[in-house]
């Protein structure tokens, strides 16, 4: 059996911004959240605060403008291809 070469594989590259601004308070919350446990991982804070917790830092980062996060633009949810029943079933 021949092994897979690097050529073989094709890496589609997908486009992706930068953004600074929020489309919605749903991805504020995940860029703050992840923030924070970077943070809490040992990150130092981007702004002066007077918090001690990362959750706080993270929000006072993010109104500070000095937090922005990738979106990618061509991202497309399919539904998994699903022979047989709607519902799988688990044999044991």
């Amino acid at each position: 059996m021949e092994a897979p070469t690097s050529s073989s594989f094709f890496l589609e590259e997908t486009p992706m911004t930068i953004e600074t601004s929020f489309d919605s308070n749903y991805r504020k919350v995940l860029v703050a959240a992840r923030r924070a446990r970077q943070l809490q991982n040992g990150s130092k804070a981007l702004v002066p605060t007077r918090s001690n917790k990362a959750c706080r830092i993270a929000q006072d980062e993010i109104n500070a403008g000095k937090i922005s996060y990738v979106k990618n633009n061509e991202a497309e949810v399919t539904k998994p291809l699903v022979e047989g029943p709607a519902v799988p079933i688990l044999l044991s």
